[in-house]
């Protein structure tokens, strides 16, 4: 059984997704951003990254092929367990392999794992129907050049005409200041009028040119496809407060008396300890803390293992 296309179902809609006994591929979020250097825009997407530490099983995968393939959680579990003997023994044999639309695994000079991501797939659900584009940078100096040769043309020329000398007669008043005046006033209304055209074009230059650029950006919206090789159940979208996702476990346990005792224990020992919902076994789960981030719970489940609880371990589930 090819379990990589029921890894790249789980990766659209978890951050979290654990192969039992192999490791896990965590997803982070990374926001729009533009390359400056080609003006190219990249709509928000999903890294990918694999952590070989993480093999505890969650039941998340099982499950899901399990549901998938009609089949029972046992057989599916032994399905997964087959296909990563056939992974390690790819690596240990030609040192390296690829999980299709999920990325790359090979063995470094320390025999550790190194994974590389597949860049053409993106898990993220809100970008679907995004792809990347380039849009061209917007010359102004264009623009600028339209409207000084817009000015040009509309502003009225004014032909120097041979200037005749009169001899002035004599009288006590001066009439020419008042045809100076008049010809400063015309000039200073010209100016006004041809200022005011420079203006008008200028703001519809711009509007112009941004009409432009948006009208391509919902081109290239409505043009993009996003295709998927096996289809996934529908997925409804809602907006929600972040919530805790990663958990350090103390135990599972059958009665539901040792898990309020161990309960118990914890909070007098300093921890936000929480107890959850029995699980599909019927086993009753007592969690030493939640941690909004993967970073927090793996320190502390660390330090749990170090001084408390060897057997702890780290769960992903939004509860």
């Amino acid at each position: 059984m090819k379990i990589e296309q029921y890894i790249s179902q789980l990766l659209y809609r978890h951050q979290c997704v654990t192969v039992p006994g192999f490791g896990a591929f965590l997803t982070e979020i990374q926001s729009a951003h533009l390359h400056e250097n080609t003006n190219s825009f990249y709509p928000p997407k999903k890294v990918i990254s694999f952590n070989s530490h993480l093999k505890n099983n969650d039941g998340l995968l099982a499950n899901h092929i399990a549901q998938i393939e009609k089949t029972s959680y046992e057989k599916a579990v032994a399905s997964i367990e087959s296909e990563v003997v056939i992974w390690n023994s790819i690596l240990q044999v030609n040192e390296k392999f690829v999980l299709k639309n999920i990325g790359e695994l090979h063995l470094n000079s320390e025999k550790n794992i190194v994974f590389t991501p597949v860049e053409s797939v993106n898990y993220l659900k809100e970008s679907f129907g995004l792809n990347s584009f380039v849009s061209p940078a917007i010359k102004r100096e264009v623009a600028q050049h339209i409207i000084e040769n817009t000015v040009k043309a509309e502003t009225p020329i004014v032909e120097e005409k041979e200037i005749v000398q009169l001899e002035p007669e004599a009288r006590t008043g001066r009439p020419y200041l008042r045809y100076a005046a008049i010809l400063i006033l015309g000039l200073a209304t010209t100016a006004t009028v041809g200022y005011k055209m420079y203006e008008n074009q200028v703001a519809k230059e711009t509007l112009l040119v941004e009409t432009a650029v948006q009208k391509q950006v919902q081109n290239k919206i409505q043009e993009a496809t996003f295709l998927l090789e096996t289809p996934i159940p529908a997925v409804t979208l809602t907006v929600s407060e972040e919530k805790m996702l990663y958990h350090v476990v103390a135990g599972a346990f059958r009665n539901e008396e040792n898990a309020q005792n161990i309960y118990t224990d914890l909070l007098k020992s300093g921890f936000k300890a929480r107890r959850i919902a029995p699980n599909k076994h019927g086993l009753f789960p007592v969690l030493y803390g939640s941690y909004a981030t993967y970073a927090e719970a793996q320190q502390a489940m660390i330090e749990i293992q170090k001084a408390n609880n060897p057997d702890a371990w780290l769960m992903v589930k939004a509860l």
